[in-house]
């Protein structure tokens, strides 16, 4: 039975506000939170089904860096689109620092038509880098990132036992973080790409290679998908 700690530490973590900036459970590892955080052992902490995103490079982390986000496979006509807008400076400001996808909110988990239009909006939300920035020729790079999640676990039994489970579904990047408040499980998938993409207000690849990599990246999105699915 867990104890009275851990459960209280469960309690309080699931009511809390979303901090990220989605603010909702991507729709893909919805299904798979919600099982996990059932279990008397367990619960999550931070999640994320597979993204990619566009990013302004910078040595530190700082508000304003996100300039794109998607959480679903990319058509290559409007990702086009959107990287000749944001050559062009038309992108409207918008501050989208997003380091990890979602914080567990308890009360977002209730209602799936509420997470459903969470979802959505999140998912069709306007660029973030400022007309400013892009003015100053930062480089922005492309990236796929896999899924990841974050479990915290009652005991060391506990968190080997999900590690196993993880590890046999496909989430090879994975290990356990202990404290002296708490096991949490450190789960990731390998599936990623990373390379640079605009700099001075120019693309700096060729269509062919645009085509390649999105069509690497659906791919790769539809990999993590299927083991969010497996360990669920």
């Amino acid at each position: 039975m867990p104890s009275d700690n851990f459960l209280q530490q469960k309690q309080d973590i699931l009511s809390k506000q979303d901090k990220s900036s989605k603010q909702s459970l991507d729709k893909k590892i919805r299904d798979l939170c919600n099982k996990i955080n059932k279990l008397e052992n367990y619960y999550t902490t931070s999640s994320c089904s597979g993204r990619i995103i566009l990013i302004i490079e910078s040595n530190k982390k700082e508000h304003g860096l996100f300039v794109k986000i998607y959480h679903d496979l990319l058509n290559f006509e409007g990702f086009k689109r959107d990287l000749k807008k944001i050559c062009d400076n038309t992108s409207k400001p918008q501050k989208l620092d997003a380091p990890f996808c979602s914080h567990i909110n308890k009360q977002l988990t209730k209602n799936p038509e509420i997470n459903n239009d969470l979802a959505e909006k999140s998912d069709k939300v306007d660029f973030g880098a400022t007309k400013s920035r892009a003015k100053q020729g930062e480089l922005i790079s492309f990236k796929q990132e896999p899924c990841g999640i974050h479990v915290a676990c009652q005991t060391l039994k506990d968190s080997q036992n999900f590690l196993d489970k993880a590890k046999f579904a496909g989430w090879k990047k994975s290990g356990i973080i202990a404290s002296n408040k708490r096991f949490v499980v450190e789960c990731f998938s390998t599936e990623k790409l990373e390379f640079p993409i605009i700099k001075k207000n120019k693309i700096l690849v060729d269509d062919d290679f645009l085509k390649i990599i999105v069509e690497k990246s659906n791919e790769n999105l539809k990999r993590s998908w299927g083991k969010i699915e497996k360990l669920r």
